[in-house]
């Protein structure tokens, strides 16, 4: 999920998935270009799994994917 959305940004629809249990379960995975530390802790904070800045690698996009999702 992007950070910056229009009318309900990133780190709000992140807290609104973890905190409800009926998705709680799913992972999500912060991808940005807000590349500062501040914008990482408040987005793990907020319940993020992950959190990958743009320009994306995607080997490590695809790294990161595969060490949420069950094998």
């Amino acid at each position: 999920m992007d950070v910056v959305m229009p009318n309900l940004n990133g780190f709000q629809a992140t807290r609104t998935i973890s905190k409800d249990a009926a998705t709680a379960h799913i992972p999500v995975v912060l991808v940005t270009t807000k590349d500062q530390e501040t914008d990482k802790v408040w987005g793990m904070r907020q319940g993020a799994r992950a959190y990958v800045t743009k320009p994306i690698k995607e080997e490590e996009l695809v790294a990161t994917l595969k060490g949420l999702l069950p094998a």
